[in-house]
């Protein structure tokens, strides 16, 4: 150490500081890859851990003091310049990787010939290292004899060879960054082109590090020959020390550029997403190294005892541990305060009990709350849609918006979305932000049946990348938000349809006992008494008796027959004995065959076949769900004023499962039916029960063109 205190406490401070954050980067790097196996992540976990080797051997250097000889200077001397050498070459190997150079990308052909010569140097290095004694000892290079070394014109070999070779790999490493190769994983592309500038930074630093590192050597060389070794120890202790600051200060900045790189956008870990956890923990290694070497640092520059030394050590550890232990809890308390809205209760015991008339949409029943808290707090999202898919759409209702005045009409058809949503194993799809309403991001939203909805999001609102967690969050909270509301709709349907069913069960009860007692009853108990009395009249009013009592009789079972008529009837039998094709048929021929053009059918031989196996209950749910389809068809869908013949198409098929096709080209559901008193809740009622029975109804209909609505029955069930 030179006679400097503050410039022993800055050298010192700034090599452990390098070393526990080489460290640190190295480890974790290396334990969070997703595929250990790959070269190329021990190539960038080992470069970082020879720098780390390195800056070990320098704090061991500089701790003792430049003067110091031993065998152990000796030793240190020798194991840091194992990594000096390597790590130029290491760097520029981690960016032909990063380049996509190993995939025969355009890469590959630009830089072959570059990397052959680089490699053909380092070879030549390590051969001349081995063979030739290009390295003396640390011993010699105090004495400055380094005759025994090989040279040209008296300067070492090494010191000729070493700045040409790092310079010229750090310049190969700026020219490989121009143009990286596309990534294979979500984000990859978007990631390399963030992490891009990190590490062209990053290569300028070593860069500049490199040219000191030679400009240090030549004028060592140059002023060893022209003065004494005691004047040479006296005058240049401080400026080396400077220099040696000015260099660790240089790699440690690189190393801040390029922890934010790997911590930012998993660039070497080779994992989907950046994750948000790991971020933290850089940035907490980054106070634990500053303060660390600090403080460290402080007591090495003041010589204290080594007792001195490891009680600060142990201080140290407790203090950090204590900080990383409240920190912890703090994010714990953080998690559990977004965790809330989605464990608090959605009140779905009352929307159940409580009648249909008097609730709110099904999107509005407590699920706008969570949501936004997805949105707003863990996930930081600009825009997001949270869209129903499939056979749960019919019973979510329209798409879950935040912020909440965003409208959904901002969003085309997902049809060209959904197609590329083949397996569950896709995380992520970009988007086109002008196309989908400002969200870059699709979700897709699964279950055990299929795709049930997609959540869009537009870009964060700080301008970072999501995180694998926030998107693991996210499509975990959307699957739970459709798959709860789709069961709380259904139920509140079926609630209201044994709602329904019991009260017209009572009104039909209380309606046969009050036509039984006030007008059947009194009518038969006339036409007794009349019968009873008969022999009182004379002979000639005989006949007229009879007379009234027939009529009396034939009143009463007028009545009954017209109480019966009035009763729910059930189309199982009908459909038992004609069959679903032809059931439906039927109803289209004598019930609605007026209301149509012109009616086809195409029934498939298979479909035609497998209607035969198909449950009797499930027959007669896609019996009303398709007549109720029909009969909509007919009353709403024909235009006011239109050239063109109003036509029905049924299509019956199969395709893993039964599908019945209802569709007509008339103005298109939603348009008109609340003028002529239609609703939607028959659909929405069959809808439900085909639910419930496993199947799906879907509609899809555009205003002016058409109305298509889709029945499936899958062939499980």
């Amino acid at each position: 150490m030179t006679g400097d205190y503050f410039l022993n406490w800055a050298t010192m401070t700034a090599s452990l500081f390098n070393t526990v954050l080489l460290l640190w980067l190295g480890l974790i790097v290396l334990l969070n890859a997703e595929h250990r196996n790959r070269g190329s992540i021990w190539l960038a976990a080992g470069g970082l851990l020879l720098g780390a080797a390195f800056f070990i051997s320098h704090s061991a250097i500089i701790g003792q003091g430049i003067r110091n000889v031993s065998q152990g200077m000796n030793f240190w001397w020798y194991a840091g310049w194992i990594p000096v050498m390597a790590l130029p070459f290491a760097w520029y190997m981690v960016m032909l990787w990063y380049a996509g150079f190993w995939k025969k990308e355009p890469t590959y052909h630009q830089q072959r010939y570059w990397f052959g010569l680089t490699l053909l140097v380092g070879l030549a290095f390590v051969g001349l290292f081995f063979f030739a004694n290009p390295l003396p000892s640390y011993t010699q290079v105090v004495q400055l004899d380094l005759m025994n070394t090989p040279g040209i014109g008296g300067i070492p070999l090494l010191v000729l060879a070493y700045p040409c070779y790092s310079v010229m790999c750090l310049t190969l490493s700026l020219t490989v960054l121009r143009e990286p190769t596309t990534s294979g994983r979500v984000m990859g592309d978007l990631a390399r082109r963030r992490a891009r500038p990190w590490l062209a930074a990053t290569s300028v630093m070593l860069l500049l590090v490199s040219l000191l590192v030679a400009v240090v050597m030549f004028w060592i060389i140059i002023n060893a020959r022209q003065r004494t070794l005691y004047n040479l120890h006296n005058d240049m202790e401080i400026i080396l020390a400077w220099f040696d600051l000015l260099i660790a200060s240089l790699v440690a900045l690189s190393i801040l550029l390029l922890g934010q790189a790997v911590v930012s956008y998993e660039i070497f870990t080779g994992n989907t997403l950046p994750r948000r956890g790991l971020r933290g923990q850089w940035y907490s290694a980054i106070s634990l190294a500053a303060g660390y070497s600090l403080i460290l640092g402080g007591s090495m520059a003041n010589q204290l005892r080594p007792i001195y030394s490891l009680l600060l050590t142990t201080i140290l550890m407790t203090l950090f541990y204590a900080l990383f232990s409240w920190r912890a809890y703090v994010e714990r308390e953080r998690y559990i305060k977004h965790l809330r809205p989605f464990v608090a209760s959605q009140g779905l015991y009352d929307y159940l009990l409580t009648p249909s008339a008097n609730l709110p949409k099904p999107a509005e029943v407590k699920m706008q709350r969570p949501f936004q808290a997805l949105c707003a707090d863990i996930l930081d999202a600009k825009v997001a849609y949270l869209v129903a898919l499939g056979p749960l759409s019919p019973l979510i209702g329209p798409a879950l918006t935040y912020p909440d005045k965003t409208l959904v009409t901002a969003l085309p058809a997902l049809a060209d979305l959904t197609a590329q949503f083949n397996s569950p194993q896709i995380i992520c799809v970009p988007l086109d932000p002008i196309h989908y309403g400002g969200a870059v991001w699709a979700i897709p939203l699964w279950s055990t049946r299929g795709l049930i909805g997609v959540l869009l999001l537009g870009e964060k609102s700080g301008g970072g990348l999501y995180s694998q967690e926030e998107i693991e969050i996210a499509q975990a909270s959307g699957e739970r938000l459709i798959d709860t509301q789709a069961s709380a709709e259904m139920a509140q349907r079926l609630m209201a349809l044994q709602r329904q069913r019991l009260v017209e069960s009572q009104i039909l009860d209380r309606r046969t006992r009050q036509v039984l007692h006030d007008e059947v009853l009194p009518l038969l108990h006339t036409a007794m008494l009349m019968l009873s009395n008969r022999q009182a009249f004379l002979p000639e009013k005989v006949e007229n008796t009879s007379a009234e009592t027939v009529a009396l009789l034939t009143d009463a079972h007028r009545q009954i027959s017209n109480l019966l008529r009035e009763m729910p009837t059930s189309a199982a039998p009908k459909v038992a004995h004609l069959g679903l094709l032809s059931a439906l048929q039927q109803v289209v021929a004598e019930e609605l065959g007026h209301a149509f053009d012109k009616v086809s059918w195409e029934i498939e031989p298979e479909a035609n076949t497998k209607l035969q196996g198909v449950p009797p209950l499930a027959t007669e749910i896609l019996f009303y769900a398709a007549r109720e389809a029909l009969r909509n068809a007919a009353r709403y869908g024909r235009p006011p004023v239109s050239s063109r013949p109003f036509y029905l198409k049924v299509v019956i098929r199969w395709h893993e499962g039964l599908e019945i096709s209802i569709e007509d080209n008339g103005i298109g559901f939603g348009t008109v039916t609340s003028a002529k008193g239609g609703s939607g809740q028959g659909l929405a009622l069959h809808s439900t029960l085909m639910a419930v029975m496993g199947g799906s109804l879907v509609v899809e209909s555009v205003p002016d063109n058409y109305t298509h609505i889709l029945l499936t029955l899958p062939q499980g069930v």
